[in-house]
């Protein structure tokens, strides 16, 4: 195996995210970041949303279009990515536009955006290098399969959806699980 190149861009709050031994680790999930690029990733990342922490909502991993990663959170920390499983999970977010910039409107809720193949071999290589140096890692999952929460269309609240659809239809699942040793969880084992 070869370790992937991961640049380490570590988001300016890190050191206020919780501490994590790494043996807690058992999940990955794997995001889109449903904006345009990964500059603009950046500055969402960087949103203090949680006032008592003085923290914002971030994966671990991005990945952008062309395969290059960066670690904006270490594993040691706890990332906000996904509710109700952070403390042992790493998320892993894909640079793609899913529904950007109307994630909430009804008539805006296909995804169109292949993920490139760079980005899935990047990916691909990611899980392999992670799962050899944690051990306990052993389920993978979409934010759609965790986050299975509906609301109110903005355009119309008669309307409901998803909350959260990413890595979407277009995600390639076989292929990733191909190549991996990972279980997949889905919406209906959880």
């Amino acid at each position: 195996m070869v370790k992937p190149e991961i640049v380490q861009h570590p988001l300016s709050y890190v050191q206020r995210l919780e501490d994590r031994s790494t043996e807690q680790i058992s999940l990955v999930v794997i995001h889109c970041t449903e904006l345009p690029d990964l500059a603009t990733a950046r500055l969402w990342g960087e949103k203090l949303l949680h006032a008592e922490s003085q923290t914002g909502n971030s994966g671990h991993f991005y990945i952008d279009r062309d395969g290059s990663i960066e670690e904006w959170v270490p594993l040691t920390r706890i990332a906000h990515h996904v509710r109700n499983f952070n403390t042992h999970s790493i998320g892993i977010e894909l640079v793609n536009l899913g529904r950007y910039p109307d994630w909430f409107r009804s008539d805006h809720q296909q995804m169109t955006e292949a993920y490139p193949a760079e980005q899935v071999r990047a990916l691909a290589g990611l899980l392999e290098h992670l799962q050899v140096s944690l051990p306990t890692l052993n389920e993978i999952a979409g934010h759609e399969d965790l986050d299975t929460g509906i609301l109110p269309a903005e355009d119309n609240p008669r309307v409901m959806i998803r909350r959260k659809i990413d890595p979407g239809p277009l995600f390639p699942w076989s292929a990733i699980m191909d190549k991996t040793k990972l279980k997949r969880l889905v919406e209906t084992e959880i």
